[in-house]
């Protein structure tokens, strides 16, 4: 009887020791939890999600919450970009289609208001606003600070006659003179140095290089391009362009549909390339064929630049970078291009004297540009986002097709790291 009563007693105070350890255990969860404002607890480094409220959910082990926060492997940038332009204003939206200017020497306050009021997708800077490191570091790093996505930084660093690094760095040969070298290794070794030396200052994107065909010696060309056969050019601009995109800097591919047979300067007038569809497919466009359909990721341009010339055997109306002919039909359908397009300055003199600034940036989205150059301060981009919202309400332009634009921009800056590539945070 005695050691009945005593094995009755132990049990009571097992029982009685395991309610505790429960209580305890209940109560240090819930002291947890409520210290942590998130919900979240962090049992050897992972992180499990505690759902509130009437519809509960049983706790994600760490391989499901790593397929969560690692959603690119199962979707694309584009994908993603598209989540984040499905919450974003119609402002945010027109702010992104615009590379702007810097109408002063330095960082400004004018630049300050352009990227916060406006939203602005990027700036380029050219050599007189780069005088030395520190200050050009100091100058994007206040852009970035200022942005509401990360800024594409550009410039058209191209080397020898077109070198906007020169007050910063020593001189560095241009296409022509590596061209003159025969060696792809030089192209190789010039397109890694200039995309260190870019993403030293923060410079994240280069309009370079340039893919023209130099068909006969133009006044525009001269010293710029890699060669007067098709094999020249997508040999060494491709070993230069695979070298910096592979260092991690953005290239733009320039000037489509092809300035190589340009007889005057496109800087100050129209020029007309009058050359049949068959030699333009062969010469002037095969360069791009060549890049779009490369198996080599590097290879694949980050962005395409268009410009202001006249092909009237394509299109014998509209300038290039206004042409939806030369930009959505032959660009994106017949070569299969659906990167970022952006357009050469609509200031330039082919473009300017026939439309205004605010309706030549209306005509190159509607015909297929993704961002627009040249644009700088507060009132000028007030005409332009004008012009581009009395479009969408006129029917002239569909959100759709800013939408197309804004999810391109956003894409390429989460494959080159500049935003994360994770879906937006509510």
């Amino acid at each position: 009887m005695t050691i009945t009563l005593k094995l009755m007693s132990q049990s009571r105070s097992l029982r009685l020791k395991g309610i505790l350890l429960l209580m305890l255990t209940l109560l240090v969860v819930s002291l947890l939890l409520e210290r942590d404002g998130s919900g979240t607890l962090s049992p050897s480094g992972n992180h499990l999600n505690v759902t509130r409220g009437p519809f509960v959910q049983q706790l994600l082990n760490s391989f499901q919450l790593d397929e969560i926060h690692h959603l690119v492997k199962r979707m694309s940038y584009k994908q993603l970009a598209s989540l984040y332009v499905s919450r974003m204003t119609l402002d945010e939206e027109i702010g992104q289609l615009f590379m702007v200017q810097n109408s002063h020497s330095t960082y400004s306050t004018d630049l300050e208001q352009t990227i916060e009021q406006f939203h602005v997708g990027g700036v380029i800077l050219y050599q007189w606003q780069m005088e030395t490191f520190d200050q050009t570091r100091h100058d994007i790093a206040e852009m970035q600070k200022h942005a509401t996505f990360p800024l594409l930084i550009s410039t058209d660093e191209e080397g020898g006659t077109t070198d906007r690094l020169s007050n910063i760095y020593p001189p560095r040969p241009g296409a022509t003179e590596i061209s003159n070298t025969g060696n792809a290794h030089v192209a190789t070794h010039e397109g890694a140095q200039t995309a260190h030396d870019l993403l030293a200052l923060g410079l994240n994107a280069d309009i370079a290089p340039d893919v023209d065909v130099a068909v006969i010696n133009g006044p525009d060309q001269a010293w710029r391009t890699f060669g007067s056969t098709t094999q020249q050019v997508t040999t060494l601009a491709g070993a230069y362009l695979n070298a910096m995109q592979q260092a991690g800097e953005i290239a733009c591919l320039k000037h489509f549909p092809g300035l190589g047979a340009a007889q005057v300067d496109a800087h100050f007038a129209l020029p007309i390339i009058t050359r049949s569809k068959e030699e333009i497919n062969a010469v002037e466009l095969a360069p791009y064929k060549a890049f779009i359909h490369s198996k080599n990721p590097f290879l694949h341009p980050g962005m395409i630049m268009t410009t202001d010339l006249l092909m009237p055997a394509i299109d014998p109306v509209m300038p290039a970078e206004l042409s939806y002919t030369l930009i959505t039909k032959v660009l994106r359908q017949q070569l299969g291009y659906d990167g970022v397009v952006l357009t050469d300055s609509l200031f330039m003199a082919g473009i300017y004297p026939t439309w205004s600034f605010p309706e030549a940036a209306v005509l190159a989205i509607k015909a297929g540009d993704d961002m627009i150059l040249g644009a700088s301060g507060v009132p000028e981009l007030r005409a332009d986002f004008k012009a581009i919202k009395q479009a969408i309400q006129h029917g002239t332009l569909s959100k759709e097709r800013i939408d197309e634009s804004v999810i391109r921009i956003l894409a390429l800056k989460m494959q080159y790291h500049l935003m994360p590539a994770v879906p937006p945070q509510t």
